[in-house]
């Protein structure tokens, strides 16, 4: 599993998640090899640190995750600056040299080993990756059974695949850098310029612009490929790759009772809904989250469904458990659902009450229930969507056929 988790790491370069961070990466490239190597460190131990403790569902933890992205804002545009200004760099420097020379005159050059690191750092709590199947896969893992020196491992792994394949760009950049050095008024404006790039990006996350820039990009090519590699790698993953497959299968046969939707910590949109009160109608539950690119490619989708066929007696429930420590942030739910137009009934599912009940491990996931209260249909990841659509339509259609055998109103509860 760690073999996977490390191919899965390196295949994160492809998905368009890594964009926002990437300019924070390239700005070090004209740097010496240690000083990246320090960034990208600093960037994976605190990927899996956060991701580690980011299961735990204490208010403290949530407060302190959300903080630290903050906080990384806020060094991330002070290093922006120094970039642009060097007579800001000069400053931001000034009191890590003081403290080396207290310490120790040979110390004079700490300033640049700490500098990396915690630009390292500041980029490894803004980095969201994509939750494909192996991420999801380890993510799910730690959710129900807690945090462990085992899926802090499989997370190191992950960001150490991904620090490899950032690595290996950025060192290939350096070529270009190091043609340009004699000319010192252009690699001058390159600074400036990757200077530009990180204050912009640090301002296209800290207004959330980056869900919208990246919710016309598409991760099913990466999320095939790493499906591919679960399906191919060691047998002791089987089971894993049974519950997370992405393909979906037009058999409708009942696949058992609809789950519980019990447990969630709030409703939005809607007073609290149960399974037995969703008898006859169709539902389609759709499980989220507000920070992944693939469910914000989904959702559009979702959307239109649940005002399209409304009026036919389908109930879409979006359920949103958080991938990360400050999506339990019940305001910033409400934020996001309120921006994305979402009118249907969302449970937050902060404590993983529902994430369980379904044996869920993906986001986005949809199950569609016939209105006998009967799982027909699931379907994870992107795509598919005409194929789903017409599940919805077959199960409506199902549901108006049993309304006029047994005489009742179609899409009225029982």
């Amino acid at each position: 599993m760690l073999l996977i988790a490390f191919l899965g790491g390196i295949l994160t370069v492809l998905s368009p998640c890594i964009l926002p961070v990437v300019p924070f990466l390239f700005a070090r490239a004209s740097h010496t090899r240690s000083s990246v190597f320090l960034t990208l460190s600093g960037m994976v131990l605190t990927f899996a640190l956060v991701s580690s403790v980011a299961v735990v569902s204490s208010d403290w933890v949530v407060q302190a995750n959300n903080t630290g992205r903050y906080l990384a804002l806020i060094v991330m545009v002070l290093f922006a600056l120094s970039l642009i200004f060097a007579k800001v760099g000069t400053w931001l420097a000034r009191p890590f040299v003081m403290l080396g020379n207290h310490i120790d005159p040979a110390s004079r050059k700490m300033s640049g080993p700490l500098a990396s690191v915690l630009v390292g750092v500041a980029t490894g709590l803004l980095w969201a990756p994509c939750a494909g199947p192996i991420l999801g896969v380890i993510l799910t893992g730690a959710m129900l059974q807690g945090a462990s020196a085992e899926t802090s491992l499989l997370l190191l792994a992950y960001g150490v695949g991904s620090a490899l394949s950032l690595g290996t760009l950025i060192f290939a950049g350096r070529g270009l850098v190091s043609r340009l050095k004699p000319s010192i008024p252009v690699t001058g404006w390159l600074r400036r310029g990757a200077g530009c790039a990180v204050l912009l990006s640090a301002v296209v996350i800290a207004t959330g612009t980056d869900n919208t820039l990246l919710a016309g990009t598409s991760s099913e090519g990466a999320t095939a490929v790493e499906q591919s590699i679960l399906e191919v790698v060691p047998k002791a993953v089987d089971y894993l790759v049974s519950k997370v497959s992405a393909a979906s299968s037009m058999e409708l046969g009942a696949k058992g009772s609809m789950p519980s939707l019990s447990g969630a910590v709030e409703w939005l949109n809607s007073a609290p809904l149960s399974s037995e009160s969703l008898r006859g109608k169709v539902v389609l539950v759709d499980f989220w989250t507000y920070n992944c690119i693939n469910c914000q490619h989904t959702l559009p989708y979702v959307n239109d469904w649940a005002k399209k066929y409304e009026k036919d007696g389908l109930v879409v429930i979006g359920v949103h458990t958080p991938e990360y420590g400050y999506e339990k942030i019940i305001g910033n739910v409400r934020q996001q659902v309120k921006q994305l137009g979402i009118g249907y009934p969302v449970a937050i599912d902060n404590n993983y009450a529902i994430w369980r009940a379904f044996d869920n491990q993906y986001w986005p996931a949809h199950y569609l229930i016939d209105a006998k209260g009967q799982v027909r249909y699931s379907h994870f990841g992107e795509g598919s969507y005409a194929q789903q659509e017409k599940v919805i339509e077959q199960l409506l259609e199902e549901a108006r056929a049993d309304s006029k055998a047994t005489g009742d109103t179609p899409g009225a509860a029982t």
